[in-house]
């Protein structure tokens, strides 16, 4: 298959869509299909054997991070050239508008997918007013779509409760070969730490953004005495976060990648993450993966991945004192804490990179078979 894959944002940006994006365009180029990707000029021009157009982009005012791409006729001319079977956009926003815009114009088959909540991020900039807009908009252009996939279960229910049509679940992913349990070590500790490495280690990874709700956190680490906090990851609001977290041991650690990543979630107590608004949480199956027990908001695509008590903890974002009780309760425990790594691992050691891809094939195929697909009920 030749797939023309639309994104407002990838590589080399970090972040849990363009790690989803990355290791499927890498699984779609083993298996044999070729991927020419649309995004953001981020100044690649090629990835795992795919090629990556960039278009000219500008940082978002609210999020400079992310640049908005808007579509140009060079877009036509290079898809003509490539000549796809199938179109995918991927949380159409910018260019991705431009992606439906060639796919229904070229009469190409097309494919969207939602990862961001972007109708739930607005409350958290002041933004809650447009919430109904935002989804009539979301609406409009997912409706252009044969279908509408969402990578949880919560997600598909949200979407269609908005009149989106034709979704469907896109099942998780997480590379179980990177991150493992074994990679604990007492050097990462003490690195996450700051020369504490026998305190209690609560651990965030992932954007430094109000979305993500971080600040919560602080309540959690001043109840837990001697606890430090490890914040691994950026965004726009870490001077802010930094202000906040000011007098207590928090450790702002910045990007981490790979093996080292790895070993930071195998060698935590416990990773805490207070976000209401994931459409999955890669990042839950990361740590889980590495044998980090979890403590997470019941809310979302989390509810999909975190079986309260068996593989992790839940606790209700609305109770002042639910992550506080959630984490304590972790952390009293060492045996149930041991038994709540194992299980972590097992489940998402059903969940690879491979199995996942080849569910996206499949879509695929029966698109460009049949021009339509059962869904499920």
């Amino acid at each position: 298959m030749r797939i023309a894959l639309f994104t407002e944002t990838f590589y080399p940006k970090v972040d849990g869509i363009v790690t989803r994006l990355c290791r499927t365009v890498e699984q779609l180029q083993r298996a044999g299909d070729r991927v020419l990707v649309f995004s953001p000029d981020y100044g690649i021009t090629e990835y795992k054997g795919a090629e990556v157009y960039g278009v000219t982009g500008y940082p978002l005012p609210l999020y400079p991070e992310l640049k908005l791409a808007f579509p140009t006729p060079s877009i036509r001319r290079k898809l003509e050239a490539f000549n796809p079977d199938l179109i995918h956009v991927v949380n159409p926003a910018v260019l991705g508008v431009g992606g439906i815009y060639y796919a229904k114009s070229l009469k190409i088959p097309l494919v969207a997918s939602y990862h961001t909540h972007l109708p739930k991020y607005l409350q958290h900039y002041g933004l809650g007013m447009l919430e109904p807009l935002l989804w009539e908009l979301l609406k409009a252009a997912h409706n252009q779509a044969e279908l509408n996939l969402c990578t949880s279960m919560a997600m598909v229910e949200e979407l269609r409760n908005h009149d989106i049509e034709r979704v469907d679940l896109w099942q998780r992913g997480v590379d179980t070969e990177l991150f493992q349990p074994h990679l604990a070590s007492r050097e990462m500790r003490d690195r996450l730490s700051q020369g504490n490495p026998d305190s209690p280690l609560l651990l965030y990874v992932g954007r430094l953004g109000a979305e993500k709700e971080i600040d919560r956190i602080k309540p959690v680490l001043e109840a837990i005495p001697h606890a430090r906090l490890a914040l691994v990851g950026d965004g726009p609001t870490r001077q802010q976060l930094e202000q906040h977290f000011a007098g207590t041991p928090t450790h702002f650690v910045g990007y981490l990648h790979g093996e080292e990543l790895a070993s930071a979630f195998a060698s935590a107590d416990a990773f805490i993450f207070p976000s209401r608004t994931e459409t999955l949480g890669l990042v839950l199956l990361e740590a889980m993966a590495a044998g980090c027990p979890v403590v997470a908001a019941a809310r979302g695509g989390i509810l999909d991945i975190v079986t309260d008590g068996v593989n992790g903890y839940l606790f209700d974002p609305d109770d002042e004192n639910g992550a506080i009780a959630a984490t304590q309760r972790l952390l009293a425990n060492q045996i149930e804490r041991q038994s709540l790594r194992q299980n972590a691992r097992k489940e998402a050691e059903q969940w690879g990179w491979q199995a996942a891809t080849a569910q996206l094939r499949r879509y695929y195929q029966t698109i460009l078979e049949s021009g339509s697909l059962p869904l499920a009920a």
